[in-house]
């Protein structure tokens, strides 16, 4: 069973994936995306209080990160 990520808020995500090399191109809405130099996705992350589960470890896939890894961001 993989380990579960820590809670955390929209703008708590986009802070730690910017000390992952993520950069901000633009907000749409409530939605900030964030993209990587040569890289296949574009994440959007909501900017609410307290992200799910399931879209937190979605986007740490997404950005090939591990759990541990996001967690300690």
């Amino acid at each position: 069973m993989s380990p579960r990520p820590r809670l955390c808020s929209g703008a708590d995500a986009v802070r730690k994936l910017k000390k992952a090399g993520w950069t901000v191109a633009r907000q749409a809405g409530s939605h900030v995306m964030m993209i990587k130099p040569d890289y296949l996705y574009t994440l959007s992350i909501p900017q609410h209080k307290e992200l799910g589960v399931g879209l937190l470890r979605k986007l740490i896939k997404q950005a090939q990160l591990s759990i541990e890894e996001f967690d300690e961001l």
